[in-house]
C-alpha cells in the first residue's frame, strides 16, 4: 500500500508496505531533514525500490535530468606509506618490493601524457612517504601549475595534510596555507573511511581519527579550500556508523558549506589485510548512494565512482539518487591494486553515453561544477 497523500510529489510509482518508509517517505515529501533512526531503517529495510524511489525524487528536484562528469587525470606520487592500514593494497613500506617515488619531471610528464583531451582537472593523492620533503609536494604543485595553468588542482587527501603538518612541525593551517600557496585548488575526501572509533582502529589504525580528519577539513573550508567527503564501505561497520559517518558530515557542512559532493566507496578486499571479506553487493551499493543522497540534505551532489562499482552499476545509480559519475580518471592504481576489474580510465565519448544511455543529459564540468565548453584539445570554463 501507499502512506502518501493523493497529491503527493511521491505519490507515483511510490508503493511500499513498510510502514518505516511511509514515514520517512512523508518527511522528504516535505523536505524535512532526516534522523538517525530514520538512516538506519532505510538501510535495514528490504524495498531498495522505495528507498531509490525516494532518492531519486530528492535527485530530481536538485538537479532534474542533468548528470554530471568531468574529464580529469588521478596522480599517485608515490606508494611508499608509513601506515599499516589493513583496508589497504596500495602503500608499501619503505625498501620493499614494489615500491615506487615518481621524480617531479616524471611526474609533470605523466601529467600530460596519455590522453588527447584537455584534462580540466589533476586528482592527486599518494602514500605518506616518511623520507620526502614538504618541499617536494610543493614543487609538484608549482611546476604542474606552470605547464597546465587552466587545470584545476585537487590534491592531498586529510591524512596527507595532518601528515605533512606532523613531519614538518607545522600546524594543519599552516599546512595548508602553504599548499594552497603552491597552487592546490581544492581537496579530494579520502581518507574518511569510516568516523567510528571502533571501526577506525580495525581497519586503519594508522591513520588520524574521524575528529582529526574533520578538524582538518573544517579548518581547510575555513582558509578557502573545498573539499569532497568520501565514506568506505562494505567491510567491518554496521548500520549504525554508516549513518554516524553522514551525519557527523552533514553537522560541519551546516557549519561550513564547504564539501562540494559525497562519494561513497565500495570496499575492495583482494590484496588487503581484509581479504577473506565478501565483495559489496549491487544491492548494497545502490542503496549506499540512495541513503546518502536522503541523508546529505546540505549536500549539492552525489557521486557514483564508477571505478568502484563498475561503469554498469554507476549508470544505474543515476536513477538511485547520484547525480554524478566521476571522470576519465585515466590511470587507477589504489583501487586496482586491491582487485577493482574496472577499466583503468574511459574516454568522454563513453561517460557520454553512459549518461545518455540512462536516460540522462550529460553535463561536462569543472571541479568547481561550472560548465566545461571544448573545442577541439581546448577547454573553456563558464564563469
Amino acid at each position: 500500500m501507499s502512506f502518501l497523500a493523493p497529491n503527493s510529489e511521491l505519490r507515483h510509482g511510490f508503493e511500499t508496505s513498510d510502514p518505516r518508509l511511509g514515514t520517512i517517505a512523508a518527511k522528504v515529501e516535505a523536505s524535512e531533514r532526516l534522523s538517525f533512526d530514520d538512516g538506519v531503517a532505510l538501510y535495514r529495510t528490504g524495498d531498495i525500490l522505495a528507498v531509490g524511489w525516494m532518492a531519486n525524487v530528492v535527485r530530481e528536484r536538485m538537479h532534474g535530468d542533468i548528470a554530471y562528469f568531468n574529464v580529469n587525470r588521478h596522480i599517485n606520487p608515490t606508494n611508499v606509506c608509513v601506515a599499516s592500514c589493513r583496508l589497504c593494497a596500495f602503500g608499501r613500506k619503505k625498501g620493499t618490493a614494489g615500491t615506487y617515488t615518481m621524480a617531479l619531471e616524471e611526474a609533470w610528464q605523466t601529467a600530460g601524457s596519455g590522453l588527447s583531451e584537455a584534462v580540466t582537472e589533476f586528482h592527486i593523492v599518494g602514500g605518506l612517504h616518511p623520507d620526502l620533503p614538504f618541499e617536494y609536494f610543493e614543487d609538484l604543485i608549482r611546476g604542474l601549475k606552470v605547464r597546465f595553468p587552466k587545470v584545476h588542482i585537487k590534491a592531498f587527501t586529510m591524512v596527507e595534510v595532518a601528515f605533512f603538518a606532523k613531519l614538518c612541525k607545522m600546524s594543519i593551517e599552516q599546512t595548508l596555507l602553504r599548499l594552497k600557496a603552491a597552487g592546490v585548488d581544492s581537496l579530494p575526501g579520502g581518507g574518511a573511511e569510516i568516523f567510528a572509533d571502533r571501526v577506525r582502529h580495525i581497519i586503519c589504525d594508522h591513520k588520524i581519527d574521524g575528529g582529526e580528519w574533520l578538524e582538518t577539513a573544517r579548518t581547510a573550508h575555513r582558509i578557502g579550500l573545498r573539499s569532497n567527503a568520501t565514506m568506505l564501505y562494505g567491510h567491518v561497520e554496521n548500520d549504525e556508523d554508516r549513518v554516524d559517518h553522514m551525519l557527523r558530515l552533514r553537522e560541519l557542512q551546516d557549519e561550513t558549506g564547504g564539501f562540494q559532493t559525497f562519494i561513497p566507496l565500495a570496499f575492495h578486499p583482494d590484496n588487503t589485510a581484509l581479504a577473506h571479506i565478501p565483495k559489496t553487493t549491487g544491492m548494497m551499493d545502490l542503496k549506499q548512494i540512495a541513503v546518502g543522497r536522503l541523508l546529505l540534505d546540505n549536500f549539492a551532489h552525489i557521486k557514483s565512482y564508477w571505478q568502484m562499482v563498475s561503469p554498469q552499476m554507476a549508470q544505474i545509480s543515476l536513477r538511485f539518487g547520484a547525480d554524478d559519475i566521476d571522470g576519465t580518471v585515466i590511470e587507477e592504481k589504489i583501487y586496482h591494486d586491491a582487485g577493482a576489474t574496472t577499466p583503468q580510465g574511459m574516454r568522454r565519448a563513453d561517460l557520454v553515453r553512459l549518461i545518455t544511455d540512462a536516460g540522462r543529459v550529460p553535463f561536462e564540468r569543472d571541479t568547481m561544477y561550472r560548465a566545461v565548453t571544448r573545442s577541439e584539445d581546448s577547454f573553456t570554463v563558464a564563469v
